[in-house]
């Protein structure tokens, strides 16, 4: 079930009237019907796939359990790694095993030796990335005494299957998320006018930004050899705004839903295009992701203690990890390691946390520099979208050789749909700038006068209507 689906527009209001008029006095109840709910919203993807969450959820729950009770270390960590070679051992299979079988052919055949192993045709899971990773929270936050475990099983089936964000994050920690759980819920209308105006600005960033420019990408990257050079940097250009405007905007409107019925999800994405720098960027881009890797694998490898050789190591391993929970391709895998490259000289020069605040803190516009440096971020990122977008490393070589050539210098191929894009994009921008210091662009508006307010709110839904009919599928459906 899609956000921006017709069959959400009915599920939502259905849950949220049964949620608040119906079980609204029996917490019990109503854990039951976020569980329930969340097992309908996933199982109109496909409904065989439910029994994997269900086992994953009853294998942490039992293992919880298990590790308050066991003071022996080795038994604790055993069990530990029980939960992780289950959880990665269901992503590895679903999401890696033909990748893993290609390349070991490819390495047979360099060597002149031939090979015909048995490839499956293997689902992946929708989401399975997102609620793996959330569970494994769980049982290592319990392992190393962070959380105490919990002896309801609803209220863990409703965390592990929690609808909002259960398909594509945020991925979160059971120390925020599940203890909300066992607290009684009150209807708070000023959280629920702020969660429905989160929801209208994620659909905007979807139907309008990401949509809109999907529609060029595909024709840009699917006949890069027959373009100009400008025309590929536009490509590149349209994909960074169709990825950051498809995750943040689902993001957004998984955060509002939450924010209907008294939940509080962490933040995902916080203006990463304003970033100085690509450490800034990491601060800000898929937050919950590369919280997660810095304090479940970077910290434990010994962060950036160390020597220079360790540190060295420890951000290859984060980001490459990072490029490989992505998908079973190469060319994350390169996107990730070029990243690795980009914020290697910060790290060794200290200057990974020269930018903590957002750009122009308390001015209206950036100072020469601040721009320069956004922009060369900006592009730099731009560079490794390439790969991130490209069926293949090949294809990703191929698109950067075609974009330095004397056709770079030229007029881009616009049409006047591709010319109207430029100007939504414009637009965002702007929105997002004014908005930058808050939760989300436009949190505070509910701050002004009321026609005004409702103008805009009357704007971005007409633009909607009028773009909805480029429905593309959430890009994180398929990691």
């Amino acid at each position: 079930m899609f956000f921006n689906s017709i069959d959400f527009a009915i599920f939502l209001p259905i849950v949220f009237f049964l949620y608040w008029l119906v079980t609204n006095k029996y917490l019990k109840l109503q854990n039951l019907l976020i569980v329930i709910a969340s097992y309908v919203f996933y199982g109109c993807w496909d409904y065989r796939f439910l029994a994997l969450i269900l086992f994953s959820t009853i294998v942490d729950f039992s293992v919880g359990k298990m590790l308050i009770s066991i003071d022996n270390n080795k038994k604790r960590r055993l069990l530990l790694w029980v939960s992780i070679a289950v959880n990665i051992g269901l992503l590895g299979f679903f999401k890696y095993y033909n990748f893993f079988v290609d390349n070991f052919v490819s390495a047979f055949q360099f060597f002149g030796q031939s090979i015909s192993p048995n490839t499956l045709h293997i689902i992946l899971p929708v989401g399975i990335s997102f609620y793996t990773f959330q569970t494994l929270s769980y049982t290592i936050d319990v392992y190393n005494k962070k959380l105490k475990p919990t002896s309801n099983f609803i209220a863990f089936a409703a965390f592990v299957s929690f609808f909002p964000q259960l398909v594509a994050g945020p991925i979160e920690r059971a120390t925020h998320l599940l203890p909300q759980f066992y607290k009684k819920r009150t209807f708070n209308y000023n959280n629920a006018i702020d969660g429905m105006r989160q929801i209208l600005w994620g659909l905007f960033k979807k139907v309008v930004i990401a949509d809109n420019c999907a529609e060029y990408v595909n024709v840009i990257f699917n006949s890069y050899g027959d373009q100009t050079g400008s025309t590929l940097i536009l490509g590149a250009f349209f994909f960074a705004f169709q990825i950051y405007g498809d995750f943040s905007g689902y993001s957004d409107i998984a955060i509002g839903t939450s924010r209907l019925f008294g939940f509080d999800l962490m933040k995902n994405f916080a203006f990463p295009y304003f970033s100085r720098d690509i450490a800034e960027f990491w601060r800000r881009w898929h937050i919950s992701l590369s919280t997660w890797f810095r304090d479940y694998l970077y910290i434990p490898l010994g962060g950036s203690k160390g020597n220079k050789k360790l540190k060295i190591r420890n951000i290859f391993i984060i980001f490459l990890v990072s490029g490989f929970w992505h998908g079973a391709n190469w060319t994350f895998i390169i996107w990730g390691a070029l990243n690795a490259i980009y914020f290697l000289p910060l790290m060794l020069t200290n200057k990974n946390r020269n930018n903590l605040d957002i750009v122009a803190q308390n001015q209206w516009l950036p100072s020469f520099k601040e721009l320069l440096n956004i922009m060369i971020t900006f592009m730099l990122t731009l560079l490794a979208w390439i790969f991130f977008r490209s069926d293949t490393v090949s294809d990703a070589l191929s698109y950067i050789i075609n974009i330095f050539n004397s056709s770079l210098f030229t007029v881009p191929q616009l049409s006047e749909n591709t010319k109207t894009t430029l100007v939504l994009i414009l637009f965002f921008i702007g929105i997002e700038w004014i908005g930058r210091r808050d939760a989300f662009a436009i949190s505070k508006i509910g701050k002004l006068p009321i026609y005004i307010r409702w103008m805009f709110y009357f704007i971005l839904i007409i633009l909607m209507f009028i773009y909805t009919g480029k429905e593309q599928a959430f890009i994180y459906f398929q990691f």
